[in-house]
């Protein structure tokens, strides 16, 4: 498929996406704190600074975009255009993303992984349900988990 706005106009339009404070980050971080949860942002201290840190359980959640991650569900499409340069560039973002993991592990932390795709399109996760199980694994002693959409 082609294009309908001009190179310079996607890359304006791509470099104006945001990598923190997404909305669905907001959605998580929101409903957290209703629940009582306290936490930082973006711990710069921290391998791959973490969209949310929560010390206490020495716990943080990855809100991960399923495109800039490259997950594999059908959220995701690799583009048709400068295919080299988004090979690599995605590429590179799930081998920075399992060094950090890496890397948190090695310091106690455990890994909560939400994919955008839980949160929207076709396979979204039931909300509730959804949250249930993000504050049941931050209580809880449970190892690093994933929450992705329904299949």
């Amino acid at each position: 498929m082609v294009d309908i706005v001009s190179p310079e106009k996607r890359s304006n339009m791509m470099a104006g996406i945001q990598g923190k404070n997404t909305k669905p980050e907001m959605i998580i971080r929101k409903a957290l704190h209703a629940f009582g949860f306290r936490y930082r942002l973006h711990d710069k201290k921290l391998p791959g600074n973490p969209d949310i840190v929560l010390s206490q359980y020495k716990a943080v959640i990855m809100v991960n975009g399923c495109f800039w991650h490259g997950h594999d569900c059908h959220l995701f499409k690799w583009p048709s255009t400068r295919k080299d340069f988004w090979c690599k560039k995605i590429t590179r973002n799930k081998e920075r993303d399992q060094e950090n993991i890496s890397d948190l592990e090695k310091d106690g932390w455990k890994i909560l992984t939400i994919w955008e795709c839980a949160l929207k399109g076709r396979a979204k996760q039931p909300f509730d349900e959804m949250i249930d199980i993000v504050s049941t694994w931050i209580i809880s002693g449970q190892g690093n988990r994933e929450i992705r959409g329904i299949e």
